[in-house]
């Protein structure tokens, strides 16, 4: 089963500061559409080396968006890039559009 996205991490992170889980989800919010599109133009000019900084930053927000087996993809592919191997860019980029449309309706 596919995971889905959540909030459950930020939640307890917070805590009772609701002003922070606020804050932090805005910038989630912010961030994903743009290192989605600095993605989608590093891998279209196969800039590999850049394409993996930017896997590594959104990596992290899967984690925070509680997508561990995503997370666990993003890692390996990040190495594979590294190595010039780009095989997973569609699995992926279907992981960007599922966090997009999902903190696009956050």
């Amino acid at each position: 089963m596919e995971q889905q996205p959540n909030l459950n991490y930020i939640k307890q992170l917070a805590g009772d500061d609701k002003a922070f889980e606020i804050k932090f989800i805005s910038v989630i919010k912010e961030e994903i559409p743009l290192e989605k599109k600095e993605y989608e133009n590093a891998i279209a000019s196969n800039n590999l080396k850049e394409t993996a900084d930017i896997v590594h930053k959104l990596k992290h927000k899967l984690n925070i968006l509680s997508l561990t087996e995503d997370y666990k993809l993003a890692v390996t592919y990040e190495e594979e890039l590294l190595r010039g191997d780009k095989k997973l860019d569609t699995k992926f980029s279907t992981i960007l559009e599922k966090i997009d449309a999902y903190t696009k309706n956050l």
